[in-house]
């Protein structure tokens, strides 16, 4: 049996640290996550010659799973790449941390996705992701004897902008309704709050059971600028929540219970893959038996030690490991 199924988007990340007037010179929405063509891509990667950058696997769940698996969980994670370097780099990313990988990951006649990330001085980050074959993630890479033996399943808002990457969160998130498996979802991103909203509300189908966001997705949602009017908005979605609240923290909804936990302070460089690891602390706690307002602290925690260096995933998969043990409570 799995603690955690996983499906996602399979990229690989390429960080670049920048200043604000890269991202104004080339229109960069900044903050948010915007779907590319290859050729954008090309053309920043040529645009940033004499930067140095970092390189490595990324994608939200694929971030998720690899900390849920490094702090102690089981998992197995769908997706797709292709017959390259870039996907073979990804997947044996995965497997040598110990996560499972469907055994059809690899397709033929695209590339394997990208996303060319760059770093403002102000630790955020501003996403330019080129989904390549990934775009093709279908209800073929589903694993449902995987599924059926998982306790929990984790998807990703970002699946909710292609048809048949739709189709395949909504296909896993029936099927682990109709075998008990516990629902898990992330808005991920405001840009898909903004612009694919009709998509992500049949992935929530009639409500899951935790849904991750942060406080600017949670306000979209709700189309106000008060918590605690989106909060009862999240409550029509999922029967418990979290929701990140940058340096603060998080708030942790669990059904009717609400608490405030308070976050790290720590002096971040780069905000990439906090809600990811924050989602894999989190859910990876919550199986091991914590409570949620224990697990909440636990994930505040992991992603205030991810903010302090570059990169969404920690340096190293034993990393994780380190980390859970450091941890104080």
């Amino acid at each position: 049996m799995y603690d955690i199924y996983g499906l996602g988007n399979a990229l690989v990340d390429t960080e670049f640290l920048v200043e604000d007037s890269f991202l104004t010179a080339h229109k960069i929405d900044k903050g948010h996550m915007t779907l590319v063509e290859e050729e954008l891509i090309h053309s920043l990667t040529k645009a940033l010659n004499g930067h140095t950058p970092k390189r490595m696997s990324g994608g939200s769940a694929a971030n998720s799973l690899y900390a849920a698996q490094g702090f102690g969980s089981k998992t197995f994670y769908s997706c797709k790449v292709a017959h390259d370097e870039t996907g073979d780099h990804f997947i044996s990313d995965l497997t040598n941390a110990g996560v499972s990988v469907n055994g059809n990951a690899k397709g033929t006649g695209q590339v394997s996705g990208q996303c060319l990330i760059l770093i403002t001085p102000d630790a955020e980050r501003s996403m330019n992701t080129f989904l390549g074959i990934s775009a093709q993630l279908s209800k073929d890479e589903i694993d449902e004897a995987a599924l059926a033996n998982s306790r929990y399943f984790y998807t990703e808002g970002y699946l909710s902008t292609n048809e048949s990457s739709l189709a395949a969160a909504i296909a896993c998130r029936e099927l682990a309704e109709a075998n008990n498996v516990t629902t898990c979802v992330s808005l991920s991103d405001p840009s898909m709050v903004t612009f694919f909203r009709e998509q992500l509300e049949q992935i929530l189908g009639n409500g899951v059971d935790q849904l991750f966001c942060n406080e600017e997705e949670a306000l979209a949602w709700a189309g106000t600028d008060r918590l605690d009017v989106a909060i009862n908005e999240l409550k029509d979605i999922a029967r418990n929540c979290n929701i990140t609240l940058g340096a603060k923290g998080s708030l942790c909804v669990d059904g009717s219970e609400q608490s405030e936990v308070p976050g790290t302070q720590v002096k971040a460089v780069d905000t990439n893959g906090a809600g990811d690891i924050y989602a894999g602390a989190y859910l990876a706690m919550i199986a091991a038996g914590a409570e949620p307002v224990e697990a909440t602290k636990f994930a505040n925690y992991a992603a205030a030690q991810l903010v302090t260096h570059i990169g969404a995933r920690l340096h190293t998969a034993a990393d994780y490991a380190t980390l859970k043990n450091t941890y104080s409570g």
